[in-house]
């Protein structure tokens, strides 16, 4: 049996190497013999300003993955329909109203309160009547059976929208004041990437504030730790779960604005692969972990943003541009492979294991 994991260890540590390699490969032929397009300062900052402001996104919508996880173990796959029903619902009910009135550009920090609050509201709903009625009556059943209840849900909740709102695209309007760019001199950002990266960390520096500040985020820790001990100290178990998907859902209902703020077009699948993408997150930075779901999204969203002018382009790789969904997607597998507990997930694996 021993003899047996040896040769496994070989094989793995054999693929460590070699994908140590390719990238160092890819990376010096890049940078050092000229292989690809040539990208100034600027334009490198540019890629890592926008993979900071698609992983601010990604590490919003992962909070709800990893904080279901911590309560209950399981993965909440139709966490991706609630970041999407906020974003449609808001924008087809709130946003574009507001813009045929004109009020939406002549106050635009009222009608983006509007916005937000709107999206936060229906997200939670969604979010809260899913729990209640497709995983309340699973708590006590195996594992696998809530896994495939979710992936159920995530298709009911899809088609229920677009029953709602077609499978049209939907146009988010434009705000005046995200028009342009900051300039520094050597690079200017766009004013969506601010936008976001610092809505982003002012609402995971709150969230955090919150699970380890208040008593409801006590609860919230004391129901992950032991939920039969939680019990026995007078917590409500069920209403805490209830308050976690809550909040979880409350952040993928930011990230759906912020989403449709950067990408103006909507429709009801649009939560599947940004939903993919947070869970890759989630598992990256440590399942289960609030800080390792925010790492692992703004990892994520930066490897994406200059892995492929990077590396892929220093291989010579066709259209690699276009292939930021299969690092994204590689990364998983190598994470689940290497280091299945995730950067900041080893205290956690030793917990729950």
């Amino acid at each position: 049996m021993s003899r047996r994991f040896n040769y496994i260890d070989v094989v793995l540590w054999s693929l460590r190497i070699g994908i140590i390699v390719i990238v160092l490969w890819g990376t010096v032929a890049k940078l050092f013999l000229g292989v690809g397009n040539t990208y100034t300062v600027g334009n490198w900052i540019d890629f890592f300003v926008s993979g900071l402001s698609q992983g601010s996104l990604y590490a919003l919508i992962a909070l709800g993955y990893t904080m279901v996880y911590g309560v209950l173990f399981m993965i909440n796959f139709a966490h991706g329909e609630f970041f999407m029903g906020g974003a449609m619902t808001t924008t087809v009910l709130v946003a574009l109203p507001l813009e045929e009135a004109g009020f939406l550009n002549e106050f635009p920090i009222l009608s983006l309160l509007a916005i937000f609050i709107t999206a936060m509201a229906v997200s939670i709903a969604v979010a809260i009547m899913t729990e209640r009625i497709a995983y309340r009556p699973l708590r006590r059943a195996p594992r696998l059976v809530p896994l495939i209840t979710a992936i159920g849900a995530s298709f009911f909740w899809q088609y229920f929208f677009r029953g709602l709102y077609g499978s049209s695209l939907i146009p988010f309007p434009e705000f005046d004041i995200f028009d342009g760019k900051f300039d520094f001199g050597v690079f200017d950002i766009q004013k969506t990437d601010v936008a976001v990266l610092v809505t982003s960390v002012v609402v995971l520096a709150l969230l955090q504030l919150f699970v380890q500040r208040t008593k409801i985020g006590q609860a919230i820790r004391a129901v992950a730790e032991d939920k039969d001990a939680a019990t026995l100290m007078g917590i409500d178990v069920d209403r805490t779960i209830t308050i976690t998907f809550a909040v979880g859902a409350a952040m993928a209902g930011v990230a759906g604005v912020l989403f449709a703020i950067v990408f103006r077009q909507l429709n009801f699948i649009m939560g599947f692969t940004p939903g993919i993408k947070a869970f890759t997150a989630a598992v990256l930075g440590g399942i289960g972990s609030i800080p390792g779901a925010a790492l692992g999204g703004l990892f994520l969203g930066v490897i994406e943003a200059i892995g492929p002018p990077l590396f892929l382009e220093g291989l010579n790789i066709p259209g690699s541009h276009q292939l930021k969904d299969v690092i994204a997607f590689t990364m998983l597998v190598l994470v689940l492979i290497f280091r299945p507990q995730g950067i900041l997930g080893e205290k956690l694996a030793e917990k729950k294991a």
